[in-house]
C-alpha cells in the first residue's frame, strides 16, 4: 500500500517536473513576475520596514546564489527567491526616494506662492500643478515638493508653464480611500509627489512670467509647448473634436465633457483617449512604413542602403517626440520602452516582437517605477500585449499563410478579421482589472472598437502624424480638418453604443486575493507552451467565483461624517448626504456597490437638517450631523454614526462609530450579520506607511 501511495505520488511530479524541465526557455519569462510578486510584498506590509531589509535580503541571496552556483536547481531555487527580493529593494528605495512633506491638515485660505508646473484644463476651470511653493507669513514652512489646485472661475486668468504666481488657496493632504478598499489617492500622490491639493478662492496673480525663450528648463519648455498645442489644437477644432484632439495629440484630455467621457466609457471606447501603445505605436507605424516606402523608390538607396534599419531609428526618434509632447506619463514611457525594444529588434535583424522583450521591458518599468504594478493603466496594457501575443504566437504561421497569393478583397477581410480577434483577445485579458478598478463593463464593447479602432488607426492618428510634421509651417489645417470629421464619426460611436440598452454591466467590488488568482491563472495559460498551461484555466475559474462571493458592507460613511449611504437587500442605494453624484465620493461607493443611482425614501430613510434615522433590517441606525441629534439616536438607535464627538453614554446603543473614530480610521464600512455588527476602516489595513501617517505626524505645515 505505501508503495502504491508513493509511485501514485511520484508519477504526477515527476510528469510536472518533466514539462517543467522541457519549457527551461520560458523560464526566464516569469522574471517580472517574481519581481512583482516582491513589490506586491511591500506594498502589503502594515508597516514600513527598516530602510536596510531589502538590501540586506539581496546580499544574503547573491552571497547565496554564488554558493550554490554549481548546483542547477537550488541556484534556480535562490534565484527564484532574489527576483521577489530584487522587487521588494526597488519598491522600498522609490519610495524613500520620492519622500516629501505633506500637509497635516487643512490649510487656509493663504497667501500661496509657486511655479506652474503644469496646467490642465478642465470642462469647469483649470487644475495646476505648482513647485516652489512658499506661503506668505510662514518662513520656515516645510514646502510640498508639489501643490495641486483646482481653479472654477467665471473668466479664466492667462497663464503658462514656467509662470510664477501668487494667490489665495485652501490646502489639504492629499485624500486616503472614500471606502475600505477603494483606490488610494493618497499613495499615488506620494510617488507624485504631491503633498497638498487644494483650490484657489482668489485669481492668480503672475509675479513673474516664464521667460519663453532659452532652454535652461527643458522640462518646462517642454510643458509649454504642450499647453500651447493643446490649446491651439482646442481653438483650430470647435467643440468636443478639439477636446478629443488635444488629448490625442497632447495628452491633454482635461476639456472633454464629462458626457462625452462617460460616453467612451460605455462604449469600450475610452481606451483611445488615453495615450497608450496603441497611440505610440500608431505614431512609430506609421513613421516607419511611410518612410520606408519613400525610400525603397530611391533604387540607388533600396538596393544598397539599410533603409529598414533607418526607417526604424527614424521612427524611434519621432515615437520619442511624441512622448515628450504628451506629457511623458508611465504609461506612455512603458509603450515608449517597448516600442524601443521592438525598433532596437528591427535594426538588429531579430524577432520584433516576442515575449522575451515584453518581460524585459516590464522589468525596466517594475525597476523604474515599481508603484506602477498597483495602476490600471500597467495591469491594463500588459494584460492586453501578454494576451494578444500568446493569440498570435500561435495563429502566426496560419495567419500567414492565409495571407499569401490572397487578392486585396480578401486581404481587407482578413483585416476585418484580425481586428475583430485583437478586440476580442484584448477584451477578455482586461475585464477582470476593468470589473476591479472600475466595476462596470462595456457590454458592446466588441461593436464600438470594431468601427473605432481603424477609424483611428487607418485616419486619425495618420492625421495627427501629419499635422505634427505641418505644424511648423503653418499648414496644419491641412490634416486637422480631416482629423475633426474622423474624430466627430468615433465621437457618434461612442453615443450610439453607449445608448444601446444594456450597454453597461455594473459589478460589486470583489477582492484583491480573487484578482491576484486570475492573474496568476492566466500567465500561467499565456506564458507556458505545453499542455500543462490549461491547468490556468482552473485557476481563472477559482478567481471567478471568488469574486462573485464577495461581502458587501451595508452602511458606508465619509471620514468627515458628511454623508453616509445604506445598500437594500434588493441592492438599491440609499444615500444621505450633501453630495451630488458627481462627487468622487458618492461615485465610488455607488460604483463599488455595483449601483448605478441613488433613491431617497422617506418611508426607510428619515431626515433633516440635524440627521438621519434608517430602518435597516429590524434595527435603528442614528446618523447625527449635529449634536443636537445625539439625544434622540441615543434613545431609539441601535448603531450611532455621529459626524461630532460623543461625549456620553449611549443607552440605546450597541455601538457609536463618532468623529473621533472617523478621524482615526478614515471611511467607514459597517456589516450586519445574524445581528452581529462588524466595522471596517478605510484605514485599518493600510497600515502606518508614508503616505498613510496618522494625522499630525506629517511633515508640511509645521514651522521650524
Amino acid at each position: 500500500m505505501a508503495e502504491f501511495i508513493t509511485s501514485f505520488w511520484r508519477r504526477p511530479t515527476s510528469r510536472l517536473a518533466l514539462a517543467f524541465v522541457a519549457e527551461r526557455e520560458r523560464w526566464p519569462l516569469w522574471l517580472p513576475v517574481f519581481l512583482a510578486a516582491g513589490i506586491a510584498l511591500y506594498f502589503a506590509l502594515p508597516k514600513e520596514p527598516a530602510w536596510y531589509v531589502g538590501p540586506v535580503a539581496v546580499g544574503v541571496l547573491v552571497c547565496a546564489a554564488w554558493v550554490v552556483r554549481r548546483y542547477g536547481y537550488a541556484l534556480l531555487a535562490i534565484l527564484a527567491l532574489l527576483a521577489p527580493a530584487v522587487g521588494f529593494w526597488a519598491a522600498q528605495d522609490r519610495s524613500s526616494r520620492v519622500a516629501g512633506p505633506i500637509v497635516a491638515g487643512k490649510m487656509g485660505p493663504v497667501n500661496l506662492t509657486g511655479t506652474i508646473t503644469d496646467i490642465e484644463a478642465r470642462p469647469h476651470g483649470v487644475r495646476l500643478s505648482l513647485r516652489d511653493n512658499e506661503i506668505a507669513g510662514r518662513p520656515g514652512w516645510r514646502a510640498p515638493r508639489v501643490v495641486r489646485l483646482t481653479l472654477r472661475f467665471k473668466e479664466q486668468p492667462i497663464l503658462g508653464v514656467g509662470d510664477r504666481i501668487r494667490l489665495r488657496a485652501v490646502l489639504m493632504a492629499p485624500a486616503g480611500p472614500a471606502a475600505p478598499g477603494a483606490y488610494d489617492f493618497a499613495r499615488a500622490a506620494w510617488f507624485k509627489q504631491i503633498g497638498a491639493v487644494g483650490y484657489g478662492v482668489s485669481q492668480p496673480q503672475v509675479i513673474r512670467a516664464a521667460a519663453r525663450n532659452g532652454f535652461d528648463n527643458f522640462g518646462e519648455r517642454i510643458g509649454v509647448w504642450r499647453h500651447d498645442l493643446a490649446g491651439h489644437l482646442r481653438a483650430s477644432l470647435p467643440g468636443e473634436v478639439g477636446a478629443v484632439a488635444a488629448a490625442l495629440m497632447a495628452g491633454d484630455r482635461g476639456a472633454i465633457s464629462e458626457r462625452s467621457l462617460q460616453a467612451m466609457r460605455d462604449s469600450g471606447l475610452a481606451h483611445l483617449l488615453a495615450i497608450s501603445g496603441l497611440h505610440v505605436g500608431l505614431i512609430a507605424g506609421w513613421l516607419f512604413f511611410v518612410l520606408r516606402f519613400l525610400l525603397a523608390l530611391v533604387p540607388a538607396l533600396a538596393l544598397r542602403a539599410p533603409i529598414k534599419k533607418w526607417a526604424a531609428a527614424t521612427a524611434l526618434i519621432g515615437a520619442f517626440g511624441y512622448l515628450l509632447l504628451t506629457g511623458g506619463t508611465v504609461p506612455t514611457q512603458r509603450a515608449f520602452l517597448m516600442l524601443g525594444l521592438v525598433m532596437l529588434a528591427v535594426m538588429l535583424d531579430r524577432v520584433a516582437i516576442s515575449f522575451r522583450l515584453l518581460a524585459w521591458a516590464a522589468v525596466a518599468v517594475l525597476l523604474w517605477a515599481p508603484e506602477s504594478l498597483l495602476s490600471v493603466s500597467f495591469q491594463m496594457s500588459f494584460a492586453a500585449v501578454v494576451g494578444l501575443i500568446a493569440i498570435y504566437e500561435g495563429l502566426g504561421p496560419v495567419m500567414v499563410r492565409w495571407r499569401s497569393n490572397r487578392g486585396l478583397g480578401k486581404r481587407l477581410w482578413l483585416y476585418l478579421g484580425a481586428v475583430l480577434l485583437t478586440t476580442l483577445v484584448a477584451s477578455l485579458a482586461t475585464s477582470p482589472y476593468a470589473l476591479f478598478h472600475f466595476n462596470r463593463v462595456a457590454m458592446y464593447g466588441l461593436a464600438g472598437n470594431l468601427l473605432a479602432v481603424p477609424l483611428t488607426a487607418l485616419w486619425v492618428m495618420p492625421c495627427a502624424l501629419a499635422a505634427f510634421l505641418l505644424l511648423p509651417f503653418g499648414w496644419e489645417q491641412l490634416a486637422l480638418v480631416p482629423m475633426g470629421f474622423a474624430i466627430q464619426i468615433i465621437l457618434a460611436v461612442a453615443h450610439t453604443v453607449a445608448g444601446w440598452p444594456g450597454a453597461v454591466a455594473l459589478v460589486p467590488a470583489f477582492s484583491i486575493l480573487a484578482l491576484s488568482i486570475i492573474t496568476l491563472g492566466g500567465l500561467w495559460l499565456c506564458l507556458w507552451r505545453g499542455s500543462w498551461r490549461y491547468g490556468g484555466l482552473l485557476a481563472v475559474a477559482i478567481g471567478i467565483v471568488l469574486a462573485t462571493m464577495g461581502d458587501q458592507p451595508d452602511i458606508l460613511i465619509d471620514g468627515q461624517g458628511k454623508a453616509m449611504a445604506a445598500r437594500l437587500p434588493d441592492g438599491k442605494v440609499l444615500v444621505a448626504a450633501p453630495y451630488r453624484r458627481e462627487n468622487i465620493v458618492m461615485s465610488t461607493w455607488l460604483r463599488r456597490w455595483g449601483a448605478a443611482e441613488p433613491i431617497r425614501d422617506e418611508r426607510i430613510m428619515r431626515c433633516d437638517q440635524l440627521g438621519c434615522v434608517l430602518e435597516h433590517k429590524g434595527s435603528a441606525v442614528g446618523f447625527a450631523r449635529d449634536a443636537r441629534a445625539l439625544e434622540d439616536d441615543c434613545r431609539i438607535a441601535d448603531l450611532v454614526l455621529s459626524a461630532v464627538p460623543v461625549r456620553f453614554n449611549c443607552p440605546s446603543a450597541r455601538m457609536v462609530i463618532d468623529r473621533f473614530d472617523l478621524w482615526r480610521r478614515g471611511a467607514v464600512a459597517v456589516r450586519w450579520r445574524d445581528g452581529l455588527i462588524s466595522v471596517e476602516g478605510a484605514n485599518d489595513n493600510r497600515g502606518n506607511r508614508p503616505w498613510s501617517r496618522p494625522r499630525g505626524s506629517r511633515d508640511a505645515g509645521t514651522e521650524k
